[in-house]
C-alpha cells in the first residue's frame, strides 16, 4: 500500500520522527514514508538498519550525521525523495537534521515534517511545572563561558526550562542547576521514556541531584521550574537575586554587569552590584 499522501516524483525530505523507546509509538504514516522514499538518511546506519529491519522495509541507507552532513547537498541529488530519522524522536531537534532542512530549502527542495514522538514534550508534561510557556534549552554545553551564561539564564526565567543531558553528565548537571537556581528550585528528571524502566522523578533540584548522584541509563529530560512567583511579583526585578545567581554560576563581573543592564538597571548600578557579589 502506499500513502497517497506521499509524492512519488518531486523531490522531497521527509523529516521522521522514530520512537524514543516503544516500538509501538511508530505512526503508520511513517511506515509509509520509510517504505516509499528512494533512501533512508540517519545518524547511525546500525540502528536505523535495525528499525527498518523490524519493520521489513528494505531501503538505501545514507550516514547523514554532525560529522557528514557536509554531503547533504549530493545525497538530495542522488535521492531526490529522501527520509531522515535520527537515533530516537523527532530529527531537528538538537540532532543535525536542522541542518538538513537548511540544504534542503537552499536547493528548493519540499520539506515535511511529521508529527510523531518526542522526549521533551511528554517529560514537561509530566514534570507537573507550568506549560503554559516554557524555554527548550536542547544541551546546555559542557564547559566555559557560554554553559555559565546558559545556566544563569535558567536561573534568572520566569518560565519553565526544558533541557536534554546525558546520562554520564547528569549529576553534574543537577549540581550546577542547583547551584545557580538555588537548591530549593522545583524540578524534574525524566527518563527511558516509554520503556519498561520509564523513570520520573519530581523535587528539588539539590534532591535530584544526590539521587541521581550514582551512574544512570538511557535519554534524559530535565525540566526546571522558572523562579518563584514571590521573586516575580514587584514590578522591578530582584536584581540583588539575579546577581547572586549569576554569581553562582561563576559569571565575571563584567557579564553580571550586562544581564543586568538587559534587564532593566543603570550601567553604574549594575557594576556596583556585580562588584558587591563577586567580592571574596
Amino acid at each position: 500500500m502506499t500513502d497517497p499522501g506521499v509524492p512519488l516524483a518531486d523531490p522531497h525530505v521527509w523529516l521522521v520522527p522514530t520512537p524514543v523507546g516503544n516500538l509501538g509509538d511508530l505512526t503508520l504514516r511513517a511506515i509509509e514514508v520509510l517504505r516509499n522514499a528512494d533512501a533512508v538518511a540517519c545518524e547511525d546506519t546500525r540502528r536505523t538498519g535495525a528499525l527498518l529491519s523490524h519493520l521489513e522495509i528494505s531501503r538505501p541507507l545514507v550516514r547523514l550525521d554532525a560529522h557528514t552532513m557536509h554531503r547533504a547537498a549530493q545525497v538530495l541529488e542522488k535521492y531526490p525523495r529522501l527520509a531522515y530519522v535520527s537515533d530516537a524522536g523527532t530529527p531537528g531537534i538538537s540532532d543535525p537534521g536542522a541542518e538538513l532542512v537548511q540544504a534542503a530549502i537552499a536547493q528548493d527542495i519540499a520539506v515535511e515534517v511529521l508529527p510523531g514522538a518526542t522526549a521533551f514534550v511528554p517529560a514537561l508534561v509530566l514534570s507537573g511545572l507550568p506549560t503554559g510557556r516554557f524555554t527548550f534549552e536542547g544541551f546546555l554545553p559542557r564547559s566555559g563561558r557560554e554553559r555559565k551564561e546558559r545556566l544563569a539564564a535558567v536561573a534568572a526565567r520566569a518560565e519553565t526550562s526544558v533541557l536534554y543531558e546525558s546520562p554520564h553528565r547528569l549529576g553534574d548537571t543537577l549540581n550546577d542547576l542547583a547551584a545557580v537556581c538555588g537548591p530549593g528550585r522545583g524540578a524534574s528528571v525524566t527518563r527511558e521514556l516509554s520503556k519498561k524502566f520509564e523513570e520520573n522523578r519530581r523535587g528539588t533540584l539539590e534532591a535530584l541531584a544526590a539521587h541521581f548522584a550514582g551512574p544512570v541509563k538511557g535519554e534524559i529530560v530535565i525540566v526546571v521550574a522558572g523562579r518563584p512567583p514571590e521573586e516575580l511579583e514587584a514590578d522591578v526585578p530582584d536584581y540583588a537575586a539575579v546577581a547572586a545567581a549569576l554569581a553562582a554560576g561563576g559569571l565575571a563581573v563584567r557579564d553580571i554587569r550586562d544581564h543586568l543592564v538587559a534587564q532593566g538597571l543603570r550601567k553604574n548600578d549594575a557594576y556596583a552590584l556585580a562588584l558587591q557579589v563577586t567580592a571574596p
